[in-house]
């Protein structure tokens, strides 16, 4: 496509400069969608949750749901070329209801909230190369490695210098620009991340248990297909492909109109699909070489896998690398999450990198909060007289707001308004597909139906629990 080209913004003139590829855009979109989701919560998801079944289920999910919704997305973006917020302003304008622009500020707000505990993540990892590099997983036991990442969330000190490092480096990236900064980063790590990963799987499939990690992965146990496992592949789907995060709508603001958004969202939901299965076959060989644990939970990336590092052959340079990889992803994401705060601002006309620096310091100041809840203010739980909040920290309380209730919501009013109030020749016109073709038909029923009554549940389950306790319940108190 040649250089960038610059159009205006539509509110006060300022320019939003194009991806200078059609291969540029695909790497940063995968990078918005590949992320801890994949390489951190997929596996231990998945582990919790049978393995295969939830695998099949899953794939289904990303399929039926997951490539018209970033479709959906794309699409409005590109609509628009404007922030989200901004995008939804020009839609009201063409006669939707006011209500509508709620969608663009979710579309701020949940990936600049989700920053705010994202990088005290990611700032775990740049711990652990250090940590690798210098030996640390050596020998170690179960109760060494717990041990090790629990005086890590002891050491406010240590995790301020990880969050400021990483929040910097995101800050940095994000005030160059499109070009400059996301284009530039993106091309280097995510052709690095896919070489980390797949050198990685390879060795591990080899010196591991890999005909055991294929068998749990893809001989699916119907049998331990429960509802829970359902909804919990719905709810992975739809974090790991980043829908209603809202960085989609920013990056189609940057698409040109020759660019395929089918093609597009099939090649993002297929990446980013071989990549968690990737980070299953990375990590359940080590897990079954070593009789670990598949469903050790959040703790399997920090305080279980070390031990196998620690006596694996090559354990030292398949930490660090493993480690370096978990970072490479959980950047190119986080890039993702501040972009669309910074978008808006410049469809305000203000500065990119005064806003950047302005918009990335207060995201660590709140992230201060969240890492500070694993030890200065580990017993301070505001929000226990809340069932689903009891017990949790600022970091979980944030985190479970996020992922579990904004995040959804935002892909509900995401496809409800593409599917039922945007205009549909506009919608036609952006996805490619003319009105009465069958391609169309299929992308609207998903969009209006199927992707609305699944996410809705997915809202129900995470804030009140399983519905289908609740309605035998019911039943019980009705009819005895």
């Amino acid at each position: 496509m040649g250089e960038a080209q610059e159009q205006s913004s539509g509110q006060t003139g300022t320019p939003h400069v194009q991806w200078s590829s059609r291969s540029a855009f695909l790497m940063a979109s995968i990078g918005a969608a590949v992320g801890l989701g994949n390489l951190w919560r997929f596996p231990y998801i998945a582990g919790e949750n049978g393995g295969g079944a939830f695998v099949l289920i899953y794939i289904a999910f990303v399929l039926v749901l997951g490539i018209p919704l970033i479709m959906a997305e794309l699409a409005l973006g590109r609509a628009g070329k404007m922030s989200a917020i901004g995008t939804m302003t020009i839609m009201v304008r063409q006669g939707n209801h006011p209500f509508w622009k709620i969608i663009g500020w979710l579309s701020i707000l949940v990936p600049l909230m989700g920053l705010t505990y994202y990088s005290v993540v990611a700032g775990w990892s740049l711990d652990y190369i250090t940590k690798a590099v210098s030996g640390r997983f050596a020998g170690i036991d179960a109760a060494g490695s717990g041990a090790l990442f629990d005086s890590l969330l002891g050491n406010w000190q240590r995790l301020t210098l990880w969050h400021s490092v990483y929040i910097l480096s995101v800050i940095i990236v994000v005030s160059m620009g499109v070009k400059a900064g996301l284009e530039s980063t993106v091309k280097i790590m995510m052709p690095g991340l896919f070489i980390l990963l797949a050198f990685l799987s390879a060795y591990a499939m080899f010196t591991g248990k890999g005909g055991e990690a294929f068998t749990f992965l893809f001989s699916p146990d119907f049998s331990k297909i429960t509802a829970q496992t359902v909804l919990m592949a719905l709810g992975q789907a739809l974090f790991s492909l980043a829908v209603g995060v809202g960085a989609l709508i920013t990056y189609g603001a940057y698409l040109p109109d020759n660019v395929s958004l089918p093609k597009a969202a099939a090649i993002i939901a297929v990446a980013d699909t071989i990549v968690a299965l990737l980070a299953g076959f990375m990590i359940f060989p080590i897990v079954f070489q070593y009789n670990l644990t598949p469903g050790e939970g959040p703790g399997l990336i920090f305080a279980t896998l070390p031990i196998a590092f620690g006596q694996m052959p090559g354990g030292m340079i398949f930490g660090i690398l493993f480690f370096v990889l978990l970072t490479f992803a959980a950047f190119t994401s986080s890039l993702a999450m501040l972009e669309p705060a910074i978008a808006w601002f410049e469809d305000k006309g203000l500065s990119r990198k005064m806003t950047s620096w302005a918009t990335g310091i207060g995201a660590w100041a709140v992230g201060m909060l969240m890492l500070l809840s694993f030890n200065v203010l580990k017993d301070f739980k505001p929000l226990n007289f809340i069932d689903t909040l009891a017990d949790k920290n600022l970091f979980g309380i944030m985190d479970f707001v996020v992922a579990n209730i904004m995040l959804p919501i935002n892909a509900l009013l995401l496809a409800l308004f593409t599917g039922w109030a945007m205009s549909r020749k506009l919608i036609s016109d952006q996805i490619g597909y003319p009105l009465d073709s069958r391609g169309f038909f299929i992308w609207q029923f998903s969009t209006k139906y199927i992707a609305p009554i699944c996410i809705t549940i997915v809202v129900y389950m995470m804030i009140f629990g399983d519905p289908i306790e609740h309605i035998n319940l019911l039943m019980e108190k009705l009819f005895g």
